[in-house]
């Protein structure tokens, strides 16, 4: 899923906006910042190895950086980061024209033009698989890393989809984080009745959209039927008709019931961000990877907690979406391969995986006693390690245009422009076309 907070293309960040995948266009290329648009030979005549980032992974990207270079002081980096859907677009166009940066951004699984499975098909990654690193990877992982066997994925763990709230705006209105689907509806009356906004949704930018459906998807189709993907791509299924319906149905109840900020679609991540931060609403649905983003935009950091968002009414039967976190690729034409795969060598020791995951607030594929979690996500854990967790349904979608149907799918929804099973009806036309 491609996701992020929306950050300030260079170098200062203030969130990230690419960790669901999300489309460009010239507007974009237009607004990218001089390190992206320029073109180089990988690195150019400077010298330097080139990593092009988002914005979220600017902060682990530049400490690691740091680490290495102590190491390998005679080593020099030029490092960029930008939003996601100006990141996507431009080095899509770089990798096919050969001047791509040496290292970059990479998505998990596929379903996306800047996703693993895409760009190794297209011959545009370099194999990584002879790193020691890739040999911990969880074989129930493989298919957001792999493709054919190889690997060409780097990443530092996964991230959670939740709530991530404002305590202050909960105990206002006496209220408690919900464990169901029925004490969430209960809960944001409640926030209403206090003048409080209870969700705040930023569905102008699009990779936003999905968050609230893939928070209530894995109840609704992966809890019943945990082969629905393998369904899917047989035909056997289809998102009409199915678990998709559930979900998105509570979508639309949840603004039928005025539990959104007006507006939902002129309103965009960075407002939702500070509509949470300030207190003005409640939550907001999002993936974990952008608490950085949030706590940025609060005086108080720890008034802000994250906890999982409930779609049915058992507890103990909870099922949550927590997929790989957005990760880094090397170019197959880069002409400093030697140095890229070194430094994602140093990358995947597992205490530079550990301080990367700890910077996203990621849970790393692989822990130890030493490992440091983020605290907010102490409630994912168990759901986690029992088994109740499915990835970002995106990272098994077979080709790039289920994800922007599924953004414009939820836009029209919230828009009134169409109903549930129309909006359903636009991703099945979607998935149908060939890669």
């Amino acid at each position: 899923m491609t996701t992020g907070s929306r950050f300030r293309p260079g170098r200062s960040t203030v969130g990230r906006r690419g960790f669901l995948r999300i489309g460009g266009g010239v507007a974009a290329l237009a607004a990218l910042p001089p390190a992206l648009t320029a073109c180089s030979d990988s690195g150019g005549g400077s010298g330097k190895l080139r990593v092009v980032g988002v914005a979220d992974q600017q902060k682990p990207i530049e400490e690691l950086v740091g680490l290495y270079r102590k190491s390998h002081p005679d080593d020099t980096f030029a490092t960029s980061f930008a939003p996601t859907d100006q990141v996507q677009t431009v080095l899509r166009t770089q990798l096919a024209g050969g001047n791509a940066p040496d290292v970059h951004v990479l998505y998990p699984g596929s379903g996306s033009a800047m996703s693993m499975v895409e760009l190794a098909k297209a011959g545009l990654l370099a194999d990584l698989s002879d790193q020691a690193w890739t040999k911990e990877v969880p074989a129930n992982f493989h298919p957001a890393y792999q493709r054919e066997g190889k690997t060409y994925l780097y990443s530092a763990g996964s991230s959670a989809i939740g709530a991530i709230y404002n305590k202050k705006a909960f105990a206002e209105a006496g209220v408690e984080p919900p464990r169901t689907w029925s004490e969430l509806l209960d809960v944001c009356a409640r926030l209403k009745a206090k003048g409080i906004i209870p969700i705040a949704l930023g569905a102008q930018t699009p990779w936003v959209t999905q968050l609230i459906t893939y928070a209530l998807v894995p109840n609704a189709v992966y809890a019943k039927n945990p082969g629905f993907d393998a369904e899917m791509a047989s035909g056997k299924a289809h998102f009409r008709g199915s678990g998709w319906a559930d979900a998105m149905g509570k979508y639309q109840e949840l603004q039928r019931r005025g539990f959104f900020n007006e507006n939902p679609n002129g309103t965009t991540y960075e407002q939702q961000t500070s509509m949470v931060a300030g207190g003005k609403a409640a939550m907001a649905v999002q993936v974990s990877a952008v608490l950085a983003a949030f706590r940025q935009a609060t005086r108080t950091p720890d008034d802000l907690g994250m906890f999982p968002f409930p779609g049915g009414d058992d507890p103990a039967k909870l099922w949550i979406p927590a997929g790989i976190v957005v990760g880094l690729g090397v170019s197959a034409r880069s002409r400093k391969s030697a140095g890229a795969k070194a430094f994602i060598d140093f990358l995947g020791k597992q205490e530079n995986v550990d301080r990367w995951a700890q910077s996203v607030a990621a849970i790393p594929f692989k822990r130890n006693a030493s490992t440091k979690i983020d605290p907010v996500l102490s409630g994912f854990l168990p759901i986690i390690d029992d088994n109740r967790a499915v990835p970002f349904m995106d990272q098994s979608w077979p080709n790039a245009e289920v994800q922007p149907a599924h953004f414009a799918a939820v836009q029209n929804l919230l828009a009134g422009k169409t109903d549930v099973d129309g909006a359903l009806g636009q991703m099945d036309d979607a998935y149908g076309k060939k890669s």
